[in-house]
């Protein structure tokens, strides 16, 4: 027995403490879990009174980047004094950083306990013993630091030639010469293509896994367990569907190196994030053309483009994508002030007419907004444009739109056809295993005959599908195209069809348009819109702004001439209306509020409103307007033509039979009516810009 051991040491409890790395290790290096155990033997054959072994922290490293509960453990025993040694195979075992590894022979030299490996008991009290454990934890935190820088040495070095071997997604598989190779799968192959092929059509990660849902169509997923892969079918997911459309080896591409680990420091330990993506840019290899892909390089990075500006929510300075709703120009038009894009903003008593603006730094409070402008007006200017610069493409984009619908129809059909191949495979080897079994074994028998049904019931399921499918596709009437080729030479005509929808609008204008500046041009009352076409050509566009302010300044009495007029007739706030409507300003040149016109009332000796000493009812002019069915401007021309010079037109009495006496007879009002065009819806905003015709 080592003369350091004493009888009190034996007294008390001798705890084993035993780690490994990696789950890979803890599964595959079982000799070395061997050894470690093997301690609690010879710490008992040692005399200790009791021996405890803590193999908490399997597949933890002991870098001190990860959570390791039993050293915890172990450190509260050691302070606890009922602990007389601690075995270990070795001092890397402990810890692999001079933080954990100092912390805890402090800790058994106050609590007299001793550290015992295969080499000999260390006492931490005496000098030369603790020199040598300092030495010990000095070279094992080296070590892993040396085996680290040599690993990813190597490995880079293999990676850089693109040889190194990692799990490959779902599509893809390594050959038996080391190269990557598309999956001779036919069912998986296809149903990848499938994805990048319905992108290129519908243009958004989500059209695409909502399309796949619908379509009740299964995607391969591999699932790891350690060092074993599996390929399994799972209904679509949104993150399994990006994942696709984000890896360039799709694209024939070797790239490694794309994710990173980042360190953090919480509660004082370094804390390891992974999965954290890098740019580009900061791949450690990227090899183009590598192999034989599903999609090009320069049809990946076009994707890519598409995905970056359906981030809406993210670089509010990039352009966007077109995600429906009435405005044409969405994500296109640019702050030409302060190079921000501009937000649309739906509003309106009638819900149908659309805003562009640009909230300006809006982060900051009291920063305000910047510009903003109209939408009707702007998107009838760039739609004529359009019709200017791409009428002659027409017929190639009808047919190309025509083209596309058949083949999303037949990719949705081979699908299921290439899951009902699988499903009768699936049977038939559900039949055979049936037919092998002993029919005395009834308990197994029983099993394998609902697994056979089960099968056989996935196979009817999707062979009345494909006949519900192939009988509505040969339901679909037959299209013509002879005619289609004349309909879409007329590039107004399908523009204005009630058929097509908003979105493929704005999905033709984002494929001719870059981006859109945006302009106030104050002197002449315009919006210059600066058109970016992807060609690399540029159009000047302006566009009349609605004038604002429209009542006449000269006219425009003072707020104390007005108040005296109308105060005591109408509550404060419409009063404070009229005022700002008449242009009038506090002394200070703010609007009006309710709270200024009272005190404004106050000081002028004006009574306060009351509604039961009003003789004769009034009705505001928007709402005479609007209860007649005329525009303000022709009620305010027929309150000016029986009305006195002097007589507030924002205002209109009424008599008892609720009609408006400033307003005249009734055949005044209809013969406004009357002098409509004839056809005079075809005069209003249907909420989508309209071509002019040929």
């Amino acid at each position: 027995m080592n003369t350091k051991i004493t009888p009190d040491h034996l007294g008390r409890a001798a705890v084993v403490y035993f780690r490994q790395s990696t789950m890979t290790q803890v599964t595959g290096n079982l000799e070395s879990q061997r050894r470690q155990y093997d301690l609690a033997g010879a710490a008992a054959t040692t005399g200790f009174a009791s021996v405890t072994v803590i193999d908490d922290d399997l597949g933890r490293s002991g870098s001190g980047s990860m959570e390791r509960p039993g050293f915890e453990r172990l450190v509260a025993q050691v302070c606890s004094g009922d602990v007389g040694a601690v075995y270990c195979i070795e001092a890397s075992r402990l810890a692999r950083n001079g933080r954990d590894w100092h912390h805890l022979i402090d800790l058994c030299a106050l609590a007299g306990t001793l550290v015992i490996d295969p080499d000999g008991a260390y006492d931490p009290r005496l000098v030369n013993d603790r020199l040598l454990l300092g030495l010990k934890g000095t070279m094992s935190e080296y070590e892993l630091s040396l085996m680290r820088q040599r690993g990813i040495a190597a490995r880079g070095s293999k990676a850089g030639r693109g040889e190194l071997r990692f799990m490959l997604p779902p599509g893809l598989c390594w050959s038996e010469v080391g190269k990557i190779e598309i999956d001779p799968d036919e069912h998986v192959a296809e149903t990848i293509r499938l994805v990048f092929a319905n992108f290129r059509e519908l243009g958004s990660g989500r059209q695409v896994f909502l399309w796949l849902r619908s379509a009740d169509i299964k995607m391969p997923v591999v699932l790891r367990n350690v060092d074993v892969c599996k390929l399994v079918w799972k209904a679509p997911a949104y993150h399994s569907v990006m994942q696709i459309l984000h890896n360039p080896l799709y694209a024939g591409a070797y790239a490694f190196g794309r994710r990173a680990q980042r360190t953090r420091i919480i509660d004082g330990r370094a804390r390891k994030a992974t999965g954290v993506r890098k740019p580009r840019d900061e791949w450690s290899v990227l090899l183009r053309d590598n192999h034989q892909g599903y999609i090009s390089w320069r049809e990946y990075e076009e994707n890519h483009k598409l995905l970056a500006e359906n981030a809406h929510m993210k670089k509010n300075c990039d352009r966007k994508s077109a995600r429906g709703g009435r405005a044409l120009l969405t994500g296109l038009m640019r702050c030409g002030r302060c190079g921000r894009m501009m937000r649309v903003f739906y509003g309106s008593a009638k819900g149908n007419a659309h805003r562009y603006q640009c909230r300006g730094d809006d982060a900051h409070v009291g920063v305000g907004l910047c510009i903003g402008i109209g939408g009707v007006r702007v998107d009838r200017a760039v739609a004529v444009q359009i019709l200017e610069a791409v009428s002659y493409r027409a017929v190639e984009a009808a047919i190309f739109a025509s083209d596309q619908v058949e083949r999303s129809r037949r990719d949705g059909i081979a699908a299921l056809e290439r899951d009902l191949e699988g499903s009768r495979y699936e049977a038939l080897l559900a039949s055979r295993r049936y037919e092998l079994v002993d029919p005395a074994k009834r308990h197994v028998a029983r099993e394998l005959e609902a697994r056979w049904n089960d099968a056989l019931e996935r196979v009817g399921v999707l062979e009345r599908k494909i006949k519900d499918l192939s009988a509505l596709s040969a339901a679909r009437p037959v299209i013509d195209r002879g005619r289609l080729l004349q309909l879409a030479q007329d590039l107004p005509t399908v523009w204005n069809a009630p058929s097509t929808e908003t979105r493929t609008k704005q999905r033709l204008i984002h494929i001719l348009v870059q981006e859109i500046i945006c302009d106030l041009d104050d002197a002449t009352n315009e919006a210059v819109l600066l058109i970016h076409w992807t060609g690399g050509r540029h159009t000047e566009v302006r566009v009349a702004r609605v004038k604002t302010g429209r009542y006449p300044a000269e006219l425009a009495p003072s707020a104390v001439e007005a108040l005296r007029k109308l105060g005591g007739h109408w509550p404060d706030r419409e009063l404070a209306v009229s005022l700002n409507r008449m242009l009038c300003k506090t002394g200070n040149g703010e609007s009006w509020t309710a709270v200024r016109v009272r005190d404004m009332r106050e000081r002028l000796g004006i009574p306060e409103y009351d509604a039961t000493k009003v003789e004769i009812p009034m009705i505001s002019l928007m709402k005479a307007a609007e209860k007649l069915g005329i525009c303000v401007g022709s009620a305010k021309s027929l309150v000016q033509r029986n009305s006195s010079c002097n007589a507030n037109p924002s205002w209109l009495a009424v008599d008892g039979s609720g009609r408006c006496v400033n307003l005249g007879s009734r055949p005044g009002v209809q013969g406004v009516v009357d002098r409509r065009p004839k056809f005079y819806e075809d005069y209003q905003y249907d909420k989508v810009a309209r071509l002019p015709g040929i």
